[in-house]
């Protein structure tokens, strides 16, 4: 999940390069690094751990120039984070290389490479990379010859770029499940991991393939396909307003995101939702034939968007009346599972890029499901190129790495999917009804649970010094609990688990004392009572309480019992409107405690790696 940038021009292009990084920062930021190649031959390399900020500074005091180059910013996978194992690698002070992915076979590679004369000056499966071009080189290839005959011998996953001191007029880029695009400007052209990177120089992109290389130079690019074919990919135009390089006003993106919800969800629902019913075919093209015949919906996923999945699937059923499965991507694309009749894949993910999502993805079109769909937030990604049907969230870009209003626009997406399904498998008019108005009124019901953040603030002063704590929901709320547990882990590294709220007597209960505080979700709904005996059962050994509840629900806060009132909203947007305080909590307490909450330790936003 590391960031890719290279470009190939006659001007100096480290500001570009740097520019890319800072707009990819949030796939890794252990370390960062630039190789340049100016022209008169002269290779140079500036690596620095931390942040990009860290790079341009070092540029900065020591300038550089070359009118061809590759940066990268790095999420550590294999070797700790130092100078010596940032990106660019080099293999005899001649071939540079960035790499995104893992090689799984470095190890074997690495022997090879080491019985045949080549040092190795890093613990990353990257080097491998490097040192296996250079050696197809002397064997008398030139360089796209070279990376092809290379990349033969990968396993693993790899977006890579790789250029050579003795040929500056090219760059050769190679992309196995590692997502890369090359933009294209007038006399000079780029590459990265992400169209965002490259917004400030093209708005012309292509998206390399699966096996693809491809020689770009500054007037041309040559795409060769797995078997070396010359192959045409499409150049798009891309519409997409990169938003994320302004906070506006805000403290971090986190929370200008998380404000973002109401106009984002507003956006999703537009000209999609009509006043008694959802638009036609909105899914992508016949994509109302297609759901007509589904009876099953099997939906796979990773992290926030998983916990997205698991409410889908009570809405589907309760709703929908089909049967839904949900399964964590990496568990379901390494078992044999059973594929019911008439059934829909659902792949979900913000970037579209998940390794894991795509692989079980891939994998399900071999498995005789009847069709695919990927509900996700990035047009032209890897998912939606590669699925039959598509639902963009239109969330905009998302720069915070706890996901936040990606989240409530698959939500958005699923729900508006129950209704499409419905449609054809007998769903009662009340709930059509109940859905379709619960829709209309989330934009402004989202506005008005934003109205809390006082309340919520004043929770996390005293939430802040706790070491632990347990997320309770029931129904399709146990998911959002499940979600609240994970933004508090991201962003202010407290333990947080997640229960049922009936699984309570059933083993945690044993943790509870006055230093385990418990989030309770408690909507009005038919569970409510259930709710409130949990509740009675912390209450007696001592346990600290924030519920968050309906205001309807008549919860009053005490000693042990704080509440906050979420507004009274339909049944079926509740999972939805419950997020946002969840939300709002892990950001405030992680303020307290002073942790990088756009940039929490260990994480990266864009999961390309299994």
């Amino acid at each position: 999940m590391c960031g890719i940038v290279g470009a190939i021009a006659e001007r100096n292009v480290v500001e570009i390069l740097l520019e890319g990084l800072k707009r990819l920062e949030y796939r890794g930021y252990d370390s960062a690094g630039v190789a340049l190649l100016d022209g008169k031959g002269n290779l140079t390399r500036t690596r620095r751990i931390g942040k990009v900020k860290e790079l341009a500074d070092a540029l900065h005091n020591n300038p550089a120039k070359g009118s061809v180059g590759i940066a990268h910013t790095r999420w550590a996978t294999h070797g700790g984070v130092t100078e010596a194992n940032a990106h660019p690698h080099f293999s005899s002070e001649r071939i540079a290389v960035v790499h995104n992915g893992i090689i799984e076979n470095y190890q074997h590679l690495r022997a090879e490479l080491s019985a045949k004369g080549y040092g190795f000056t890093s613990d990353t499966d990257t080097e491998s990379i490097a040192h296996q071009v250079h050696y197809e080189l002397d064997q008398g290839v030139d360089l796209l010859q070279a990376v092809q005959m290379a990349v033969s011998k990968f396993d693993g996953a790899y977006g890579t770029v790789i250029v050579d001191k003795h040929d500056p007029e090219r760059m050769i880029v190679a992309r196995s499940g590692s997502p890369l695009v090359i933009g294209f400007g007038i006399g000079e052209n780029f590459i990265a991991s992400d169209q965002m990177a490259l917004l400030p120089v093209t708005r012309r992109f292509m998206y390399l393939e699966e096996g693809d290389v491809a020689q770009v130079t500054r007037t041309s690019v040559t795409v060769y396909d797995q078997s070396g074919q010359v192959v045409e990919r499409d150049i798009v135009e891309s519409d997409v307003e990169h938003d994320a390089g302004d906070k506006a006003g805000y403290r971090h993106y986190m929370l200008k995101e998380i404000h973002e919800q109401p106009t984002v969800v507003r956006n999703c629902l537009q000209g999609r939702l009509g006043e008694y019913d959802i638009s036609p075919n909105i899914f992508g093209q016949d994509a109302d034939e297609v759901l007509a015949n589904i009876k099953h919906v099997q939906i796979v996923a990773c992290g926030t968007s998983y916990h997205s999945g698991m409410t889908a699937k009570y809405w589907l059923e309760e709703y929908a009346n089909v049967s839904c499965n949900v399964e964590i991507a990496s568990e379901f694309r390494y078992r044999k599972s059973f594929v019911h009749p008439n059934s829909l894949l659902v792949t979900i993910s913000q970037s579209g890029e998940t390794a894991d999502t795509l692989a079980a993805l891939r994998l399900a079109k071999s498995l005789g499901y009847t069709s695919s769909l990927t509900i996700c937030n990035v047009p032209g990604s890897s998912l939606v190129r590669e699925s039959d049907l598509a639902f963009m969230t239109l969330a905009g870009a998302e720069i915070g790495v706890a996901s936040t209003k990606a989240f409530t626009t698959q939500l958005t997406g699923f729900l508006m999917l129950t209704l499409a399904l419905g449609k054809h498998n007998g769903m009662a008019e009340a709930d059509h009804k109940a859905i379709v108005d619960g829709l209309h009124s989330l934009p402004s019901k989202l506005e008005e649970t934003l109205s809390l953040t006082q309340g919520i603030k004043d929770l996390a002063e005293e939430f802040a010094d706790k070491h632990h704590s347990l997320f309770l929901g029931r129904g399709d709320q146990y998911p959002i609990a499940m979600e609240g547990a994970l933004k508090l882990k991201e962003i202010s590294y407290i333990h947080a688990e997640a229960y049922a709220s009936g699984e309570l007597k059933h083993g945690p209960l044993a943790l509870i004392d006055d230093e385990m505080p418990v989030i309770v979700v408690a909507p009005n709904n038919e569970l409510l009572e259930k709710l409130k005996s949990n509740v009675e059962e912390v209450r007696a050994r001592g346990g600290i309480m924030y519920v968050f509840a309906d205001k309807e629900a008549h919860f009053k806060s005490d000693k042990t019992m704080r509440v906050i009132n979420v507004p009274h909203c339909a049944a079926a947007i509740a999972p939805i409107i419950y997020t946002l305080p969840l939300q709002l909590l892990s950001y405030y307490v992680a303020i307290i405690k002073g942790t990088d909450v756009d940039q929490p330790r260990n994480l990266a936003k864009s999961v390309t790696v299994e």
